[in-house]
C-alpha cells in the first residue's frame, strides 16, 4: 500500500494530466455532435465485434453438445418413421391393440476407428453388449446404411463396413420395387454396384436405391444412394448398376445400430421351414 501511494506521489502530475484530458474528451464528444456520433459508432461497433467473439468462443465449446442433441432429436425421429413398425392387422381393431406395433430400435453410438481405402474395410463404434448392441445387427445413418455389426465386447462393437468386397445387402429401385443385390467391388468409396436387375426393367440415372426390407437387419426405405450409370454386357441377363453412395464414408462420425425387436423370433421361424421335414 506504501508502495502505491508512494508511486501516485512520485507521478501525480501524469494522472492529473490524464484525467484532465479525459473531462476535456468527454466535454468534447457531449457537446459536440459531430464527434458524438462518431465516438458513439465506435463504441457500438468494439462492442458488437467483442459480442460477436464472445457468441464464436461459446458456441465452439457448445458444439459438441449441440451435436449430441441433434443426434438424440434424429434418433427419436426414426423411431417415428413408419418402417420402424411391423403391421399386424389391415381389419381388425383391438382396444388394447393398435394395427403397428413397434419393430425396430436404435441405439446412438460414435464411430471410433474407420477405414475406406482397404479391400475389406471395418468400422470400430464405442457401443457394445452393455449398451444393447448384438451380432448381426445393422448400422445406419440419416444418410444410409453403413454395415453390419460382426463382434461384440462389452463396451465397443466391430461393423463391417458396406466398403466390405463380403457385404451384400437386398435392395430395389424405389421408383419401381425391383429387387437387387449391393455389393462393393472396389476401390471408390462413394460408390457400390447393384445387381441381378432384369434388362426388361427401366432404370435412368439419378434413380434412387434403398434397402428392401426383405431382411432382419435393415428397416424397408433405409436410404443407399442414387444411380450414376448402368450398362448392359453383351451376353448378360441382368444390367450392371453403379450406385453413387449418399454417405460419405470418410466423414461419417455418428450412427445408429437397428434393434430389430422380431429378429431372434423370424430367425428361428426360418431355421425351422428348412429343417423340418414336410409332409402333404
Amino acid at each position: 500500500m506504501r508502495n502505491l501511494i508512494n508511486f501516485i506521489k512520485k507521478h501525480h502530475f501524469f494522472f492529473i494530466f490524464l484525467a484532465l484530458q479525459t473531462i476535456a474528451f468527454i466535454m468534447m464528444v457531449q457537446s459536440n455532435h459531430y464527434h458524438r456520433s462518431i465516438w458513439v459508432n465506435s463504441a457500438n461497433k468494439l462492442t458488437g465485434q467483442l459480442y460477436k467473439n464472445y457468441a464464436n468462443i461459446e458456441e465452439y465449446f457448445y458444439l459438441k453438445n449441440i451435436n449430441k442433441k441433434l443426434i438424440q432429436e434424429n434418433k427419436a425421429l426414426i423411431e417415428q418413421t413408419p418402417y420402424s413398425f411391423l403391421k399386424t392387422d389391415q381389419q381388425t381393431f383391438h382396444i388394447n391393440d393398435t394395427i403397428y406395433k413397434r419393430q425396430y430400435t436404435y441405439i446412438n453410438a460414435d464411430i471410433i476407428n474407420n477405414s475406406v481405402n482397404r479391400r475389406n474395410n471395418y468400422i470400430t463404434i464405442n457401443k457394445g453388449s452393455l449398451h444393447g448392441v448384438e451380432r448381426d445387427m445393422g448400422v445406419i445413418t440419416p444418410m444410409g446404411v453403413i454395415g453390419i455389426v460382426k463382434d461384440v465386447s462389452p463396451n465397443f462393437s466391430s461393423v463391417i463396413s458396406l466398403l466390405h468386397m463380403d457385404t451384400r445387402i437386398s435392395a430395389k429401385i424405389k421408383k419401381n420395387g425391383h429387387l437387387g443385390t449391393i455389393l462393393w467391388d472396389a476401390p471408390n468409396y462413394r460408390k457400390v454396384t447393384m445387381k441381378h436387375i432384369p434388362l426388361h426393367v427401366e432404370v435412368q440415372t439419378g434413380d434412387t436405391i434403398i434397402t428392401s426390407g426383405y431382411s432382419k437387419i435393415f428397416p424397408e426405405g433405409i436410404n443407399i444412394g442414387t444411380i450414376s450409370d448402368y450398362k448392359i454386357r453383351r451376353g448378360e441377363n441382368f444390367l450392371t448398376i453403379k450406385v453413387e453412395l449418399f454417405e460419405d464414408f470418410n466423414k461419417v462420425r455418428n450412427v445408429h445400430v437397428v434393434n430389430n425387436i422380431y429378429r431372434q423370433e423370424q430367425k428361428e421361424l426360418e431355421v425351422r421351414s428348412t429343417t423340418q421335414p414336410v409332409f402333404w
